[in-house]
């Protein structure tokens, strides 16, 4: 009896690859970049299982894999994958969730406190050689004890980022779709604000919300205007779900302190004038980027494939759907 062929679209951790391995024949696209849509369609002609780590899966490759049973993309965001064409062809489609959690909170942390303190700013400041001496009034920046903190989305990351803002003793504000129990709220000390008291309340506003059609755009002209001209916007979520050059012009106006971005709009291009700007501390959509969260990543993403590939339920299915 023949492996089920697999194609993997990036190389992955030593151990991941073992383990599809050991019940597949696999495939590995040997270079860590992105494939056009093409080749990607052309690799996937004979496979039953994908797994895509920053490759897009739509129309055009799956027009070209019938015989595809699932699609296992590496991460928790899925908005790289066209579920609904997979559904209609009956084609599984899995993520990672979970596993990504602590380092994307951590990477969050990270940028607010790096903005908050001028990090970056007076890295350069030294390494430039530019400090001569000490001065009272040298890179100022701003607390974070007593400061509000602002959650948009509180899921997994969104409560990670809680846990940490108790640690400075942060006020701490959330908005979702789905309120959290009582039990959660009571346990991480925060309060569930509407989105209007959010944008105005909060010193940090950090964004944890999936892309989709209700989320993109979501932090706009109309939702900058709400906050503090004293507060900074924190993303590690997704690009789209802000408004870019709305971004930009709030930033020129003075009507925000600062940003920590680790997700652009048109990512890898970002505003220019975003680079330009002190204030902005920036990072390469590097948030689950750690040697043990992406191992584990690729991990999950290997035993999504294998439960699928026999005929059982993959442990993170998106569209259950098609297992009802």
């Amino acid at each position: 009896m023949s492996l089920p062929k697999v194609f993997v679209t990036r190389p992955l951790p030593k151990e991941a690859l073992e383990r599809i391995a050991s019940q597949c024949e696999v495939t590995v696209h040997p270079e860590d970049v992105a494939m056009p849509a093409a080749q990607l369609a052309e690799a996937c002609r004979e496979v039953e299982g994908l797994v895509a780590s920053g490759a897009r899966v739509g129309e055009q490759v799956l027009e070209n894999a019938p015989r595809l049973r699932v699609v296992c993309t590496v991460g928790v965001g899925y908005d790289n994958i066209d579920v609904e064409a997979c559904t209609r062809r009956r084609i599984l489609v899995t993520n990672t969730p979970g596993v990504v959690t602590e380092a994307t909170a951590d990477l969050t942390f990270a940028l607010l406190m790096a903005v908050a303190r001028r990090i970056v700013e007076a890295d350069h400041f030294v390494h430039e050689g530019r400090w001569r001496y000490w001065e009272w009034g040298c890179m100022w920046g701003t607390d974070l004890v007593g400061k509000t903190l602002g959650i948009m989305g509180f899921g997994r990351i969104g409560q990670a980022v809680a846990r940490r803002a108790r640690g400075f003793s942060m006020r701490i504000l959330y908005h979702d779709v789905y309120r959290a129990t009582v039990e959660q709220e009571r346990e991480l000390g925060v309060q569930f604000v509407d989105c209007e008291t959010l944008l105005r309340e909060a010193d940090f506003l950090c964004i944890h919300v999936p892309l989709s059609a209700g989320t993109q755009h979501l932090i706009g002209t109309r939702e900058l205007a709400q906050m503090k001209p004293t507060a900074f916007l924190i993303n590690t979520s997704r690009g789209k779900v802000v408004e870019e050059a709305a971004l930009v012009a709030a930033l020129q106006s003075k009507g925000l302190a600062g940003a920590g971005l680790d997700v652009f709009e048109f990512e890898p291009q970002i505003h220019p004038a975003l680079l330009a700007m002190p204030n902005v501390v920036v990072s390469p959509h590097m948030g689950t980027a750690t040697r043990e969260t992406r191992t584990s990543m690729a991990m999950l993403a290997a035993e999504n494939l294998l439960a699928a590939l026999a005929g059982q339920r993959p442990p993170n299915l998106v569209n259950t759907e098609l297992w009802t």
